[in-house]
């Protein structure tokens, strides 16, 4: 589903970047450039990324035993 209209920004790139490692929305506002034109979408993406960061596991800690 489209969540950034503008930008033609859906909730799997959204997940996707989650995967690549973004962690808030100014790394999906760098890498997606979502939120940046109206603001519109910017309550959605916060949801989608919420959900994102539930469904994919931490890193484990380098250097653990």
């Amino acid at each position: 589903m489209y969540i950034c209209v503008c930008k033609g920004v859906t909730d799997r790139d959204i997940h996707s970047a989650v995967q690549q490692g973004a962690e808030r929305m100014r790394d999906l506002r760098i890498c997606l450039g979502v939120a940046g034109e109206c603001g519109a979408c910017a309550c959605h993406v916060k949801m989608a990324l919420d959900k994102s960061r539930q469904l994919t596991p931490s890193p484990e800690p380098a250097g653990g035993s």
